[in-house]
């Protein structure tokens, strides 16, 4: 499966309200479900020592999932392919490394 077919995928399970108008919503899910993430990172750090066993990194990569499937429900209120962000992020990267800006800060570097 390519992003553009998840995320064709994603939107067939999207139920909220004003769907189709309404980037507000996905947004709060993401940043809700990355902070899900965080949290499981957070406990393995506390109780575990930074191990972490394979029954957390099942339950972090459901959080992943549901990570990713806010940023293709985002992504299609904005009318953006997954696909296209992806190509982006990843000519932004290899662009920087190229040029040695991969350290700092700044959108633009």
């Amino acid at each position: 499966m390519n992003f553009n077919e998840y995320q064709q995928k994603a939107r067939q399970t999207a139920i909220y309200p004003n769907k189709d108008n309404n980037f507000i919503y996905p947004t709060l899910g993401l940043v809700g479900e990355a902070g899900e993430v965080a949290e499981k990172i957070k406990k393995v750090i506390r109780d575990n020592n930074g191990i972490i066993t394979q029954e957390k990194k099942e339950e972090i990569k459901k959080e992943l999932g549901d990570v990713l499937w806010y940023i293709a429900n985002l992504a299609h209120e904005l009318n953006i392919d997954l696909e296209d962000i992806a190509e982006g992020n990843i000519e932004k990267l290899f662009s920087r490394m190229e040029r040695n800006k991969v350290h700092g800060d700044g959108d633009n570097r």
